[in-house]
């Protein structure tokens, strides 16, 4: 039987590709690849004799990086947003490792490792200096991107996101939720799961067929044992938890009604 979530990424290929962008795989280095979705015109056509794309050019506009969280992958959660930036921005939409296609033979499994490549990602792709929009999981490698790298990232927005993932944070959250651990809510294996997981996830309560969210597990939810190692690799304990000092634009934008961070959290960044 056909997924119909798999069968539907041609055509979304192809809208994306309208909208300005389009898939390209970097090899970071030997053993680790990164996907992203680069600005149609940065690629360079190949010539003549030329099987492939051999390089893309820098960008020519202001920089945006959207980085996507733990429940899908790049494209999957940006897609609506691509398509109103492409004219006044280069969009660069990353698969984080072990999403979308992206992958590594690399054991670290923290959002200090996932900022890294990313950060060397985006300068073999030409970037060298970017606005970071992040959200959920990706908001938390979007700090990191932005604690390391000042030179490249020179404003952040963070939506549904926090600094770092605490025991303590974890834990209410968890507790408040009805959940036993972060896998149980971020990793679902049924059906059941997912619905749980979109019931928190998602302010508007949308109906899908059972058939489709079984299609989107199998797609989206690949890599479960590295996922599972980057939800534990996640959580650090308070007495080790730090606020840097950032020197860029940073924007917070928030939902009232966001069930696993809320507000009040961002209340408390701010004032950080």
């Amino acid at each position: 039987m056909v997924n119909l979530v798999a069968a539907q990424k041609p055509l979304m290929n192809g809208l994306m590709k309208m909208a300005g962008v389009q898939p390209y795989s970097v090899e970071i280095e030997p053993g680790t690849v990164m996907n992203f979705w680069v600005p149609c015109e940065t690629v360079k056509k190949p010539g003549k004799g030329e099987k492939k794309v051999t390089h893309l050019e820098k960008p020519t506009k202001p920089v945006v990086v959207l980085v996507h969280g733990f429940a899908a992958e790049g494209i999957v959660t940006w897609q609506f947003q691509v398509g109103a930036l492409t004219k006044k921005y280069s969009v660069y939409v990353p698969d984080l490792l072990f999403f979308g296609g992206s992958i590594t033979d690399k054991p670290d499994r923290s959002p200090t490792f996932q900022a890294e490549y990313l950060v060397q990602g985006l300068r073999k792709l030409g970037v060298e200096k970017c606005v970071v929009v992040g959200f959920s999981y990706g908001g938390m490698v979007a700090f990191k991107m932005a604690q390391m790298y000042p030179h490249m990232v020179e404003a952040m927005v963070v939506s549904g996101s926090i600094l770092a993932m605490t025991d303590s944070i974890s834990v209410e959250a968890l507790n408040r939720l009805g959940f036993s651990s972060s896998a149980e809510l971020l990793l679902p294996n049924s059906v059941k799961g997912l619905k749980a997981l979109l019931s928190v996830a998602a302010y508007k309560k949308l109906w899908f067929p059972d058939r489709l969210h079984k299609d989107f597990l199998e797609v989206m939810f690949t890599n479960r044992k590295e996922r599972a190692e980057l939800l534990e690799g996640l959580v650090i304990s308070n007495k080790d938890a730090t606020i840097p000092s950032f020197p860029q634009r940073i924007h917070l934008l928030w939902g009232e009604e966001d069930q696993i961070f809320k507000k009040e959290l961002a209340y408390n960044m701010k004032e950080y």
